[in-house]
Formats: C-alpha cells, structure tokens, sequence
C-alpha cells in the first residue's frame, strides 16, 4: 500500500494546440482516485495548480526563438515544484497535465534536490532548447532543461543549475527526433530506446535495462506521455506520430517497473479531451497508472 498525493496541472501554454488544459479533469473522470484505492493505496487529491489561461496572456510578447509564455510556464512549474516538496516524504506523487512542460516543476519538486532517475515514456524526446527547436513550444524542451540546457530562467527553476544528470535519464518509444535533438543527447550520453529498439529487442530486455540502470536509486520519476501509445489506442493527443507501443507493450512496460519497485514519482501528460474519443486516452492512461502502482493480472 502507498500514500498517493494526485496534483492536477491544467496547462496548455507550452505548445501550440488548445485541449490539453482539460487533460486532469478527463484522468480524473477515469476514475483514478477510485482505480488505485480499489488497488488498496491511500489517495489524497490536492486539486489543481492555479494556471493562467491563454487568452489573458495574449498581450505578451514572444521570448526570443518563439518562447510563448515562458514566464508563466515558469511560475506555474515552479508552483509544481513547490506544492511537490510540501508533501509528506513517504507520498507517491501523480502529476496531472497539461502539456509535457509541466515535467520541469514535478521532476524538480519530486527530487527534493537530490540524485533522481528519470524514465521519459514518450513519442519524443523534448529535448530541445530555445537554439534547436523549429517551433519555439516549451513542450518540446523540458528535458533539456532538467538536464541543464537551454535558457537560464528554466535551468534554473527553483534552485540553480540542472535537476537531473542526462545519464539518469532514459528514453523509451521515441520515433520522431528534430536534428538538434539527436545531437544534444549523444553528446549528453542520454540512454534512448526507440520503437526500433522496442520492435527488435522487446518491453522485458528493455524494462530489464531500465531496472538494473536505476537499481539502488533512492528516487526513480515515470514522465508518461499519452502520445507514446500508438495513435488507434490513443487518439486524444496533440501530436500523435504512428506505430506507437500497442496497449500490451506499455502494460507490460508499466507492470515490469511496479514488479521492480523502483519508481517514486509519475506524470500523466498531454491528454488531449477535445481530440479523444469517449475519453479512452485518459481512461488508458488510468489503467496503466493502475499497472505501475500493482494492479495485476493473476
């Protein structure tokens, strides 16, 4: 059993599609808190981050290289971080988004500033910075800035310098890299298992890799992004790429890690209601939040 503190972070400002915003309430309506009690943990909903919406920041200008709303992507990720860190030490968190650059304040808040390994379930690897990436949306760069790159402003959210070391960090079901990219982490040593490394070597030698690279780990963070999973599983995300990890291989993902019991923190993001169908990519993402957390088939 586990204390779990559910924190919901309506935030669409880091990307340029509307929707994700309702992404917590449409988890919620998949009956998270009821899933996981009925798997026996304790679950406390701390409710939501105040987010600003997109139309009252609509009078700021851009950053420089395309940054829309840096600095209240900032506050609200800082805020993140915060309400993170005021939990009791033994609570698992759930983070609610929202678009992927919430990860910044729950990384930095579920690390409490220590040594944290984070495993990055994704269809990208949002690891651009404001020099590399062709869009300009912070979605696309909050990984880099747990790592260290990028601009100082996010760098440096809560406490000076990287949250994260890139080599405990891994990436898995990555298919679609920008050039910047694929430069910035094999200079960075950044462990990624692509859907080919999925398609040739399989979820258990994988999961296997993972387990035995953060074995030992005081703290292990799950940032699980909807648009992993192929797009007919999971149509209610921003930007679906095709030939995703099918609805067996993250099971089988998410149950080999609670077999391991290595992970302490997990995020839920880019859920996307207004693009899903009869919310099945929430009620997904809720079943396999129950996967990691010991729900079982036998």
């Amino acid at each position: 059993m586990k204390q779990i503190g559910i924190v919901g972070v309506p935030m669409d400002l880091g990307q340029g599609r509307r929707g994700v915003d309702m992404g917590p309430s449409a988890i919620r309506y998949g009956r998270l808190q009821e899933v996981l009690e009925g798997l026996g943990h304790r679950v406390h909903d701390y409710g939501d981050m105040k987010v600003p919406v997109v139309e009252s920041l609509r009078h700021q200008p851009k950053e420089q290289g395309g940054m829309g709303y840096l600095e209240a992507i900032r506050a609200v990720c800082l805020d993140t971080s915060q309400a993170l860190g005021q939990m009791p030490a033994e609570v698992f968190p759930i983070v609610l988004g929202g678009d992927h650059s919430i990860a910044m304040g729950s990384v930095t808040g579920a690390s409490r500033g220590e040594r944290i390994g984070v495993i990055w379930v994704d269809a990208h690897a949002d690891f651009n910075t404001p020099e590399t990436s062709p869009s300009g949306n912070i979605h696309g760069m909050p990984l880099a800035h747990l790592c260290g790159l990028g601009d100082p402003r996010l760098v440096n959210l809560g406490y000076p310098g990287a949250k994260v070391r890139p080599e405990d960090v891994v990436l898995i079901g990555i298919r679609s890299l920008d050039a910047g990219e694929v430069r910035l982490l094999r200079e960075r040593g950044v462990t990624v298992f692509t859907m080919k490394e999925v398609d040739v070597r399989g979820i258990p030698a994988i999961a296997q890799a993972v387990v035995e690279k953060f074995r030992g780990f005081a703290k292990v963070h799950v940032s699980l992004d909807a648009d992993v999973l192929d797009p007919e599983i999971a149509p209610g995300v921003g930007t679906p790429v095709a030939g995703g990890l099918t609805y067996r291989e993250a099971h089988l993902l998410m149950e080999l890690l609670a077999d391991a019991s290595i992970v302490t923190s997990l995020d839920l993001v880019e859920v996307n209601p207004i693009l899903d169908i009869a919310n099945r990519t929430a009620r997904m993402m809720v079943e396999l939040a129950s996967s990691l957390l010991g729900k079982k088939i036998y």
